[in-house]
């Protein structure tokens, strides 16, 4: 939508804020009843469920899409979790259902009204806890990044993805570890608070992606030392380069191979390297990520005999 002329009044500003999109009530507070019930019937607006109007007759964008959902949720609500978190500029996260936090005043059984096929589900979530810094003033109004990320975590439909929320926002710089620490430690009732706080001490030891935090989980699942994380090295060409996960003692390196390494560059240029590495005399294990989430007491087998061929003899030898 373009930008209000000088001259524009009341409700220009306020569909223009709003992306189109206001409640029945802010339409007729201004315009009165009548000319609200006339555009609507004149199809010069549309009625997109009960108390909610589109200032059109066009199909819902994505901005009209989450001011319904803000609206038909009630006063005080905001865009949270996933969603919020996505409009903060975290990729890769479930869009649908679009998800609201709402204050404690409201009632338990409330839910949204019967929504057009061109809107999507919306899941509305009741907190007692939202303090002034957890809010964000945005368009629509949101919860802070921090709160965000922890509420997409606790709301997620499994551990993993749980983990995969938080080292999506820590990895793309939207939001640090101790921010989302902070948050939880607010929180003592907040559900899965023990995975999310495993999950940030192993982003803060420098797990960067998801196979990484995986592979930490599994070490300590099958009582194997923690290794180091993105150690940094410098190969042959002077190039600096990191280690997925290192135990220097024992010199064995574990390699997680991702997607990428199906490329055929990629794949040469990690050969390459591995070899640098037998060279100098350490051991190297590869495990494909999906063979960490599959089949983890395999990959723990072979990481503890290959520590073992190293000079490790079990948790006493830490």
């Amino acid at each position: 939508m373009s930008v209000p002329g000088p001259s524009a009044g009341e409700f220009e500003w306020l569909t223009f804020e709003q992306a189109g999109v206001v409640s029945t009530a802010q339409a007729v507070g201004v315009l009165g009843r009548g000319a609200v019930r006339g555009r609507i019937r004149r199809n010069v607006w549309r009625r997109i469920c009960r108390g909610i109007i589109l200032t059109g007759n066009g199909q819902l964008v994505r901005d009209q899409q989450l001011w319904v959902a803000v609206l038909a949720a009630g006063p005080g609500a905001l865009l949270a979790g996933n969603t919020a978190a996505t409009e903060g500029g975290v990729r890769g996260l479930r869009t649908e259902p679009i998800q609201v936090l709402v204050p404690p005043t409201h009632k338990p059984s409330m839910s949204i009204p019967r929504l057009p096929l061109d809107m999507p589900g919306v899941r509305i979530y009741r907190s007692g806890y939202l303090p002034a810094g957890h809010r964000q003033v945005g368009r629509p109004p949101r919860t802070a990044m921090a709160r965000s990320v922890v509420d997409a975590a606790a709301w997620s439909r499994s551990p993993r993805e749980a983990r995969f929320v938080l080292a999506a926002a820590c990895q793309q710089r939207r939001v640090r570890p101790g921010e989302v620490a902070d948050v939880v430690a607010a929180m003592p009732r907040l559900h899965r608070r023990r995975l999310i706080w495993m999950t940030l001490e192993d982003i803060e030891g420098g797990a960067q992606a998801l196979s990484e935090i995986d592979f930490v989980a599994l070490c300590r699942r099958y009582q194997l030392p923690r290794p180091d994380l993105q150690e940094r090295r410098t190969d042959a060409e002077g190039r600096v380069r990191y280690l997925d996960a290192y135990w220097k003692k024992w010199r064995l390196h574990v390699e997680i191979d991702g997607a990428h390494h199906m490329n055929v560059r990629h794949w040469a240029a990690d050969m390459l390297r591995q070899n640098e590495m037998w060279i100098a005399g350490d051991r190297i294990l590869r495990f494909p990520a999906w063979l960490v989430r599959a089949d983890p007491a395999a990959v723990a087998a072979q990481v503890r005999a290959a520590l073992g061929s190293g000079g490790w003899h079990g948790a006493g030898s830490m």
